[in-house]
């Protein structure tokens, strides 16, 4: 429930999401909140490393963690 919460509210109040469909604003959030919160990202980038390099090191993981809540859609086929 608490990430559920965090994902939507995240997906309505994000400036940078309003002109999204719906669908897309769930899935950058979800991706975005997961990406945070269960995987080492923001230390990859603490240790220098750029975004895309720090998400491209994440992928997998982050696949793991939305596959375990059932998700289908795969972040490193996005890649």
């Amino acid at each position: 429930a608490h990430e559920r919460g965090a994902v939507l509210d995240h997906a309505v109040d994000s400036p940078g999401l309003r002109k999204a469909s719906p669908e897309t604003a769930a899935w950058l959030s979800l991706v975005a909140y997961v990406r945070h919160v269960f995987t080492d990202y923001d230390a990859l980038l603490a240790d220098g490393y750029d975004a895309d390099s720090a998400r491209f090191f994440v992928a997998a993981e982050m696949d793991e963690v939305l596959a375990g809540w059932g998700v289908r859609r795969r972040v490193a086929d996005e890649a």
